[in-house]
């Protein structure tokens, strides 16, 4: 015998169990070694386009 169900899951019913995991997450934040603007870690800083205190994109 197989395993079947004891009634019918509503999509409500579906989606609400569902729904638990589904939420938004901050971005991580660190400030930047060089100019102290915040930026997304491991990344080149848009403010000044260093990445760990070397020059890596000429900003104007």
């Amino acid at each position: 015998m197989s395993i079947c169900p004891k009634g019918k899951i509503s999509k409500a019913r579906r989606n609400k169990r569902r729904a638990a995991n589904f939420k938004m997450t901050a971005p991580a934040l660190v400030k930047c070694s060089k100019c102290g603007e915040l930026m997304v870690p491991h990344r080149v800083c848009k403010n000044c386009g260093s990445y760990n205190q070397k020059e890596i994109v000429a900003v104007d």
